[in-house]
């Protein structure tokens, strides 16, 4: 493989070294996050809570407002905090849904 200035620019690779430091940071809030959404998940399952009020759409439509309106006041498009955000509850949301049927 020929070096090009992709591959070779200390600035690229600086910019990539604080890519990798956001990703750590990144991966440790939403371990963060996944440890409290089990917590909700335990709880919900003890109250007996159904699929319906497990996926809580409004509260699903509430967040992402939330984040979208964040993104937009930080200078990120909302469209990615969007499409992020739904998949990262959409995630978690299959998580909760897997251990619903565990025993209490």
């Amino acid at each position: 493989m020929s070096e090009t200035p992709t591959t070779t620019d200390p600035r690229l690779a600086a910019l990539r070294d604080e890519i990798d430091a956001l990703d750590e940071q990144i991966v440790e809030l939403l371990a963060r996050r996944g440890a409290v959404v089990t917590r909700v998940g335990a709880l919900k399952r003890e109250l007996g809570s159904d699929e319906d009020a497990v996926r809580a759409r409004d509260r699903v439509e509430g967040v992402v407002r939330k984040v979208r309106d964040l993104a937009a006041a930080r200078g990120l498009d909302p469209r990615i905090a969007d499409r992020t955000y739904r998949a990262l509850i959409e995630a978690l949301t299959d998580m909760q849904l897997g251990r619903l049927d565990e025993p209490r």
